[in-house]
Formats: structure tokens, C-alpha cells, sequence
């Protein structure tokens, strides 16, 4: 509760700082840029006037400023992919690049100390659930020039987690979200449905020898599978409306009482099943099946013949949903070069820098047609992590999702370690936790 209180009180801080800071006080360069042509140089040297006509500007249409230079803050892991990119881009526009490394967790909130002083990156990566504080304090430049190219050319999840209140602001980079690993020389090909896992487990299982057939770990964030692949949800209009709790509605109770059906071929209690003890199980040859994120590849290829599937189809035949996370380049509203700025995050997450960024780091691709590529469909790894993204939900970037996880781990836990527990009494208890814990703040 004082890390929700703090994150409010910063976010209020932040806000009333930047509207200090864009007021009228006679310093027009302390305030955040909007517009993304008043900038644009025409043969000449005359600037275009402001377009109001809501139509987009391609890049063909627009140059970057005069003299324009941008800083890019980039994570030390992706470091020599993006000094690539900034040469590349610096050869196409003539605009030189500085990249400054600066951790991915760090970037959001050094956006907000240092974007109103003009310090800051004039383009940073943030990942979803960060840029609604961002755009609440006034920090970020909305996607509106390539808007709908980016919503045409980028997975449709990708685009809702890179927008806020209805506006997209992020150029999407890379995605993540957890898929069925499976070992191959325990089961040569991935099952499509959990009755073709159940069918595995009856002859795979033998407790005794702690041979399993899946395993998963037992917190909220592994949980959604069961709740949005059946018609419920955590909070309504998109995890947005949080005076809307979807956890004990219809689909919820169905998910959580097939859930509960799982048991027989997973005859542990929540506690027993850690992420030390599966990891170590599957490296050992012992669990066919792990469900598991991208994080998790280096510990396994060594050692696992290691495939990668979309999660299992429900009873009904319908997708298994799962929460994803998207990384995006943002535009700093305080950047002296707004034209620029859109120009690079555009570049930078086109589909061949998508794919290289793949090639460099292993970053899982947002691009529709990057993600088609043979390098990425036919990866026996990636490839199924990318067709889950295509079935995932992003993870809710509204702060009040802190009230949910704790009382949601809990009721995922109850359910499964006791099967004599009532699936709508225990959810209709989880959603008046969550309700108290929201009216107290």
C-alpha cells in the first residue's frame, strides 16, 4: 500500500511539475513539442505550416530539422544493435545519433527528472506498463504521423499496449510472453489441446520418481490462461476500468473450475511447484512440458532438446490467452527535433531493424512481417513464442493492478490445493479483497 501510495504521489509530482514547467512563463523552451511539422523543412528552407488536417505525413514527406542531433538511451543488452542503428539512420537523414546506455528499468523514471530540463533522451525504450504514468505527467509524443502504418504493420496487441486512453504513443520493438516448452525426446510434438496433455500424462506420469507432464508456477501472472481464454477478466474496457472486476464473473468461475480438473495430472500442491524445481526437473529430463518465457531459453539449451509451442487450446477448442509484455521506443515531448525524433523511432522499429535486432539479441519481433520471416516462423524456439503473442493480452499498466495480484496468487493457490473449495465463493471473496484494498487508497 506505500509503494501504490508513493507511485501516486510521484505521478501527481510529476504532473503538476511538468505543467509548471509548460506554463506561461515566458520560457518557450522549457515546453513539450507537439506538433510534427511545424518543423519539417521545405526546398528552401521555409518550414510547412502546422497540419491540422489530421491526415498522416509519411516519411517520404518529412525531413528532420535543421541541424537537428539526438541522444537515444538504449540498455546495455541491446547497446551495439542500436549504435548500428544510429549509423544507419545517421547515413539515410544526415541527423547524428548519440546512444548513452541507460538501464530499461531506469529509463521511465529519469524520462521524468530529466525530460522537463532538457536532459533527457530525446528517443528511450519503455515497456507497456510504464507509459501510462509517462503520459499522465505529459512526457511522451504521440505516434501520430505513422499512426496507422504502425497499427497496419505491428501485431495488434503490441499496438494496444503501446497506446494510452485511446492514443497510440509507442513504435513497437519487441515482445514477450510465456509458451509451452516441451522436450522432444520426451514428447516428440507439442499437444494443440490440454486433452492431448491429459492423454500424455496418463502414461508420462510417475510421481514417484517425480516424472511429470506440465508444470507451471502458481502466481497471478500464469494465471490469466485460465481466466481470459474462458470470457473473464480482471478489470473491464481492456484492464482499464478497475470499478470493473471480471474475477468472479461466468467465464472466470468455468476457468477456474477446469483449473481445478487439472489436478489429476499434477498431484502437487502449489508450494511444491517453484521455479527452481521445475527448471531443475525439466533440465533433468524428467517434465515433459514447462511453461515458461523467453528468460528462460539460455537455461534449457544446453541441455534440453527444446521446442517451443503455443500454450494448450481449451476444452472448448478456443486459444489459451496469456499476458504479454511489449517494449517500445517513446519520443520525449521536450525534444528540441520532434520530426527527427518520429523519424528515428519509426526507423528503428521497422521490419528489417526488427529482424536485426532478433539477429543481434534474441529480441522476439512486434512486426507482423518480421515475425513471417523464415528466420523467426521457422525457429523452432521463437517461433512459438511469437504465434503465442499473437494470443496474449498485455499485462494492465494502470496502477491500481497492484491491489489484484497477492488476492488473485491466493485464490489460485486455495483452488487448486483443495478441490472441496466452492470455484464462485472463493472468487467472489477474492473480488471484495480487491475492492477494500482499492476503497482504502
Amino acid at each position: 500500500m506505500q509503494a501504490v501510495t508513493f507511485s501516486l504521489v510521484l505521478c501527481l509530482l510529476l504532473t503538476l511539475t511538468v505543467t509548471a514547467c509548460g506554463s506561461g512563463n515566458g520560457n518557450s523552451a522549457s515546453k513539450p513539442n507537439s506538433s510534427p511539422n511545424s518543423a519539417v523543412n521545405e526546398p528552401g528552407g521555409t518550414t510547412n505550416e502546422t497540419n491540422t488536417s489530421g491526415e498522416n505525413t509519411t516519411d517520404e514527406e518529412m525531413e528532420p530539422e535543421a541541424g537537428a542531433k539526438l541522444m537515444v538511451w538504449e540498455a546495455k543488452e541491446q547497446l551495439e544493435y542500436m549504435k548500428q542503428i544510429a549509423a544507419d539512420f545517421e547515413k539515410e537523414y544526415g541527423v547524428p545519433v548519440t546512444v548513452e546506455e541507460m538501464a530499461g528499468g531506469d529509463q521511465g523514471a529519469r524520462l521524468a527528472t530529466d525530460g522537463p530540463s532538457k536532459l533527457a533522451a530525446d528517443v528511450l525504450t519503455l515497456p507497456h506498463d510504464q507509459i501510462g504514468q509517462a503520459v499522465k505527467a505529459g512526457l511522451l509524443l504521440p505516434n501520430d504521423v505513422f499512426e496507422e502504418e504502425t497499427k497496419s504493420t505491428m501485431v495488434a496487441t503490441a499496438v494496444q499496449a503501446s497506446s494510452y486512453d485511446g492514443i497510440l504513443y509507442g513504435y513497437p520493438k519487441s515482445v514477450e510472453t510465456y509458451a509451452l516448452f516441451y522436450n522432444k525426446d520426451l514428447i516428440p510434438d507439442a499437444p494443440k489441446t490440454w486433452d492431448d496433455v491429459i492423454a500424455f500424462a496418463d502414461t508420462y506420469n510417475n510421481p514417484k520418481e517425480n516424472k511429470f507432464a506440465i508444470m507451471w508456477e502458481f502466481v497471478g501472472y500464469y494465471s490469466y490462461p485460465f481466466i481470459g481464454s474462458f470470457g473473464g477478466y480482471i478489470y473491464g474496457d481492456n484492464n482499464t476500468n478497475f470499478k470493473d472486476i471480471g474475477l468472479n464473473n461466468e467465464g472466470t468461475i468455468k476457468g477456474f473450475t477446469f483449473l481445478q480438473s487439472l489436478k489429476k495430472i499434477l498431484p502437487l500442491n502449489a508450494g511444491d511447484i517453484t521455479y527452481d524445481v521445475k527448471t531443475q526437473l525439466f533440465q533433468e529430463g524428467k517434465l515433459a512440458m514447462n511453461i515458461d518465457g523467453p528468460w528462460s531459453i539460455t537455461a534449457f539449451k544446453e541441455n534440453v532438446n527444446l521446442g517451443v509451442a503455443p500454450l494448450p487450446k481449451g476444452p472448448d477448442g478456443q486459444d489459451s490467452l496469456s499476458f504479454s509484455g511489449v517494449k517500445s521506443y517513446y519520443v520525449n515531448s521536450y525534444t528540441e527535433y520532434p520530426v527527427a525524433g518520429r523519424l528515428f523511432a519509426h526507423f528503428a522499429s521497422n521490419k528489417e531493424n526488427q529482424l536485426k535486432n532478433f539477429e543481434m539479441t534474441g529480441a522476439i519481433p512486434a512486426s507482423i512481417e518480421a515475425g513471417e520471416a523464415p528466420e523467426i516462423k521457422d525457429d523452432p524456439i521463437i517461433g512459438g513464442f511469437f504465434e503465442q503473442f499473437q494470443n496474449s493480452v498485455p499485462m494492465p499498466s494502470v496502477s491500481e493492478i497492484k491491489s489484484v495480484w497477492e488476492p488473485l496468487k491466493a485464490a489460485f493457490v486455495s483452488l487448486w490445493n483443495d478441490s472441496n473449495l466452492d470455484v464462485k465463493q472463493t472468487l467472489d471473496q477474492t473480488v471484495t479483497t480487491i475492492q477494500a484494498d482499492l476503497e482504502s487508497k
